[in-house]
């Protein structure tokens, strides 16, 4: 059984947190895949779709109708993105925390914190945009330090400045292994494009390849939102699990987990 120093002593674990985002994962499949897929994957196929249909017809006369329609599933895309993004916060956190993890409750979640993390989004590719201008490294930084921003905004309902805030604290002096993990993270996200890739040039051949922007596949568009429900899913549970480790770092497990422990 863990003793109160021990828990005083963790640190914050590389392994732990793959660990809770696979996990999440794995313990609840239809859920966490589920909203990857449809709030995610999904719209961002469909828009696609739409687009390469109107390229594809350049040649045709001006349709006013089909660029508002493409505008308008464009908004809901992102709309959709932000949806996904809370919803698997809370289903992330919710399993980390010992609670049940419901599809319709995680995005309930989501859909209420679709605005404050549009404007999250906006704020922080501002403002690592200014870091990267300054000779790339500030903006690395400032990543870093913003990298929980969007999981302490969905559970923690305390604004995006106060995102940013809680944040900064809760990476402070974990940076260099934040920086590890989004190395790491960024080595997978490559990883699911090269198979991609790969995947869509057995498909279709190389000259398919090249010439995918007349026209999409279904197995195409098939293999697109497999892989962008993997992305999803991935990145997503680990930034949040990130978020996990940090807070329980930082201020000990929640409740739930120390009534576990001690009880």
């Amino acid at each position: 059984m863990a003793t109160i120093a021990e828990v005083a002593d963790r640190r914050v674990s590389i392994g732990r947190i793959f660990n809770r985002a696979f996990s999440t994962i794995g313990s609840n499949p239809l859920t966490i895949f589920g909203i990857s897929f449809l709030f995610g994957a999904l719209p961002s196929v469909i828009l696609d779709a739409i687009l390469q249909s109107r390229q594809a017809t350049q040649n045709a006369p001006f349709d006013f109708t089909t660029l508002l329609l493409t505008a308008g599933i464009a908004v809901l895309t992102l709309a959709f993105t932000f949806l996904a993004q809370g919803a698997l916060v809370r289903a992330t956190v919710a399993y980390s925390d010992g609670q049940p993890v419901s599809f319709a409750e995680s995005a309930l979640a989501g859909l209420r914190k679709i605005l404050p993390l549009l404007g999250l989004a906006i704020l922080l590719g501002l403002i690592v945009m200014f870091g990267l201008a300054l000779l790339i490294v500030p903006g690395i930084i400032l990543y870093l330090v913003l990298s929980v921003a969007t999981p302490a905004l969905v559970e923690e309902n305390c604004g995006i400045f106060g995102a940013f805030g809680r944040s900064a604290a809760l990476t402070k002096g974990a940076r260099w292994n934040i920086f590890a993990l989004e190395l790491v993270v960024l080595v997978i996200y490559w990883i699911i494009s090269a198979v991609v890739g790969l995947l869509v040039v057995a498909l279709v051949g190389f000259q398919g390849f090249a010439n995918a922007a007349q026209g999409l596949s279904i197995g195409f568009l098939a293999i697109s939102a497999v892989s962008s429900t993997l992305a999803i899913t991935i990145v997503s549970t680990i930034q949040t699990s990130l978020y996990v480790e940090l807070r329980n770092w930082k201020d000990g497990p929640a409740t739930e987990a120390l009534t576990d422990i001690f009880g």
